[in-house]
């Protein structure tokens, strides 16, 4: 596995990218939307295989439980010789609605979706915890660009300057969307945290689904963080370029976890910086509950 070059992040289209997820641009931005898709996009490590099991167990219940998360909610923009391109995948799914992740700013995103007026979830979490989070991901995943220690992480982090861009344009960018695109709907990773069933709740409202008051709880349990962290066919185990020996893919879920990599003068620095960057008042993250 060690043997893997790691790749080299490039500027595409004002967005800090690799290859393997820039390889089948064509095809990406041709992409034919249905109007019944469901695409989940959010920044790298704010929650996507959560919300993607969740509307897994909504839509699917048991039926596709042996089939990894990764075939059921294929990842649009990735392409590789060993696993195929997402597109592709994507295009493959039996299933009606198709459930789709992608990481991409909202202004790459292929407009067929946006023409369909398919629906949208998107997650947030607070940019402390994610840039951690994003850090031991790159650590372990070795088709991600080399991280460095924590500090340099840090400041390419502050910067824009790692994989997917600017947390600060990507989560403003899409809640700004959500001002003119009624089939948004925008979730906070430090909301899930608090009260999974009420988000889960708020999400099948906005997509007009009713399960039963059992069926919920059931869904509740079942995208327990502990659970899905054991469970193959959600915590990537199955992944070779992942390496779980530096650290697993669900590391811990939890909000907070910042203040275990933050220094003093790191945390006032960022504080700083945050203010300059995050203009919108209506955009409020909390970095505990």
């Amino acid at each position: 596995m060690d043997e893997i070059p790691r790749p080299e992040l490039f500027d595409f289209h004002g967005v800090s990218m690799i290859k393997m997820l820039t390889a089948n641009w064509e095809n990406i931005q041709n992409f034919q939307a249905r109007p019944d898709d469901i695409l989940i996009a959010t920044y790298p490590k704010a929650g996507t295989t959560w919300v993607s099991n969740i509307l897994d167990l909504l839509y699917f219940g048991q039926r596709e439980k042996a089939i990894p998360i990764y075939e059921r909610v294929p990842f649009l923009e990735v392409f590789s010789p060993g696993i195929g391109s997402g597109t592709d995948w994507a295009d493959k799914l039996p299933t009606s609605p198709r459930l789709i992740k992608t990481h991409l700013p909202v202004q790459l995103v292929p407009q067929s979706f946006l023409e369909q007026k398919c629906r949208i979830v998107y997650i947030a979490r607070n940019a402390k915890d994610n840039v951690v989070s994003f850090f031991h991901f790159d650590r372990m995943n070795k088709s991600q660009p080399e991280p460095g220690d924590w500090s340099s992480y840090l400041q390419r982090f502050k910067q824009g300057k790692i994989l997917y861009g600017s947390w600060y344009d990507h989560v403003s960018n899409w809640w700004k969307k959500k001002q003119t695109y009624s089939n948004l709907h925008y979730m906070f990773f430090e909301d899930m945290v608090e009260d999974t069933g009420r988000e889960i709740d708020k999400l099948c409202s906005f997509l007009g689904l009713t399960p039963s008051v059992e069926e919920k709880t059931r869904i509740t349990g079942e995208v327990h963080f502990d659970k899905m962290k054991k469970d193959e066919m959600t915590n990537y185990s199955t992944v070779p370029v992942m390496d779980f020996k530096i650290s697993p893919f669900m590391r811990k879920g939890k909000v907070g976890d910042w203040k275990n990599h933050f220094t003093v003068a790191q945390n006032e620095e960022f504080g700083e910086d945050y203010k300059t960057k995050m203009k919108d008042p209506t955009l409020q993250f909390r970095t505990e509950i």
